[in-house]
């Protein structure tokens, strides 16, 4: 269906029927019935697999990829980053250039347009970028460790089950709250598109991709998460299938610009100076790319797949706090990492006490955000709760969810992205529900 679908090894949702294959196996066959011999273009490829997927009764791809989860990381089966690397020589064409190629053609095609050139652009991100995806800024919020949530959430897009109509999502990963438009952007990962959802709107509008899957610049192939740059009314999106970042203004853009190419990135956020922080799940590593820069510059990982402080095991989601420092989602360890500026490894900050439901564990966390007193809030994905994790402790606190699996008011089915906005409610994507639920401070 997607190439975000064949490899995000955290993505995976329970099986109803529990007929989990190893995943090695499973990616095998997917390759076999997906990749023809004369490896056809990435576009071509995904529309077989999904003719293959919505033809029968299965789940599609996406779908099918949530069940391997637990076979995934915590077997001794080969990781499915590796077997993804074949995937990768089938789907990547010859004609990728160099980032620094790329921006400077990039640089001569935006002078010649109605465009402001790249490095003007990123400077007025730079100014404009305060906060990071995960909304409001963390200094400016009015929280504390005393503040309580409504335990019931508000549906605020989605919630009418999968599908593409503009009243629905599918499978929606990262999200991004924009209280000064009064909206906010869902990377609807399955509809292969970024829609703006209105605040107390009925249905959403797609401002990019919706125009299938596919690696047309006016189309998107699985996007994980999107960022706003409010200077160049531009998004910046995580285009994990197509393995690129683009950028696509929101002044009736048709089609998006490629900024990084050849990158399997999940996760993006930005820093006070305009910064952009990536996280490739393949390398385990996050990086930092700074106007310029070819390559980035690791400041999380980077060396190797594993559980060392100085590793990283399939990142996902990011957080970048007032000082720089880099909060990850080691999804594949269930813990969340602080990485500070020019550190060699990072701390625990939450989990790391290997897969489980206790107050000390996470299961593959997902969205993570950061207050200015630095307790940690995580989408705790497998355990279906966002749970509070108080700076220097040894275990969180569950602020809302973590009642099983399921679909009302007070229950996830798979939590991913996690975002709040200024006046301290809490945006959770919940994945498998295919819904956006908002939870109100609660003053009494």
């Amino acid at each position: 269906m997607n190439r975000f679908s064949d490899i995000d090894p955290s993505r995976k949702r329970l099986p109803d029927n529990n007929d989990d294959k190893p995943l090695t196996s499973t990616m095998s066959e997917m390759r076999r019935a997906s990749i023809p011999s004369n490896r056809e273009p990435l576009a071509s490829t995904t529309n077989e697999m999904r003719r293959a997927s919505i033809g029968s009764n299965k789940e599609p791809l996406a779908s099918t990829i949530n069940e391997m989860r637990r076979v995934s990381i915590g077997s001794n089966k080969e990781p499915l980053a590796s077997s993804m690397n074949e995937m990768r020589r089938a789907s990547t064409t010859s004609n990728k250039e160099p980032l620094a190629s790329t921006m400077n053609e990039m640089r001569r095609a935006s002078t010649t347009s109605n465009q402001e050139p790249l490095a003007s652009s990123m400077n007025e991100m730079r100014r404009a970028s305060t906060t990071s995806n995960q909304g409001a800024s963390g200094s400016s919020l009015p929280i504390n460790i005393k503040t309580k949530w409504k335990q019931h959430g508000t549906t605020i897009a989605g919630g009418n089950g999968q599908g593409k109509q503009l009243n629905h999502l599918f499978s929606p990963y990262g999200i991004y709250v924009d209280d000064d438009n009064q909206c906010i952007y869902i990377a609807d990962c399955d509809n292969h598109r970024i829609v703006e959802w209105k605040y107390n709107a009925e249905i959403g509008q797609v401002v990019a991709g919706g125009n299938g899957f596919g690696n047309r610049m006016d189309q998107l192939n699985g996007p994980t998460d999107v960022i706003v740059d409010q200077q160049n009314d531009s998004l910046i999106i995580c285009d994990l299938g197509n393995r690129r970042v683009v950028r696509w203004s929101r002044r009736n853009g048709t089609k998006g610009q490629t900024i990084i190419p050849d990158i399997d990135c999940y996760s993006l956020t930005m820093d006070n100076n305009g910064d952009l922080y990536i996280s490739n799940f393949e390398q385990h590593e996050v990086r930092r790319w700074k106007i310029g820069e070819t390559n980035g510059t690791i400041v999380a990982g980077g060396n190797g797949k594993g559980n060392r402080l100085n590793q990283l095991n399939q990142p996902t989601s990011l957080f970048v706090d007032q000082d720089h420092s880099v909060y990850v989602s080691d999804c594949g360890n269930h813990r969340v990492m602080k990485w500070m500026t020019g550190a060699k490894e990072g701390i625990v900050v939450a989990g790391g006490q290997d897969e489980g439901n206790s107050l000390t564990q996470l299961s593959y966390p997902e969205g993570v955000f950061v207050d200015h007193w630095g307790h940690v809030y995580v989408a705790d994905s497998y355990n279906h709760r966002l749970i509070r994790w108080v700076k220097g402790s040894k275990e969180g606190r569950v602020i809302v969810g973590g009642n099983g699996k399921g679909e009302q008011p007070n229950q996830f089915n798979l939590l991913r992205g996690l975002s709040i906005d200024c006046q301290g409610n809490l945006y959770v994507v919940d994945n498998s529900n295919h819904r956006v639920q908002k939870f109100e401070i609660d003053l009494n």
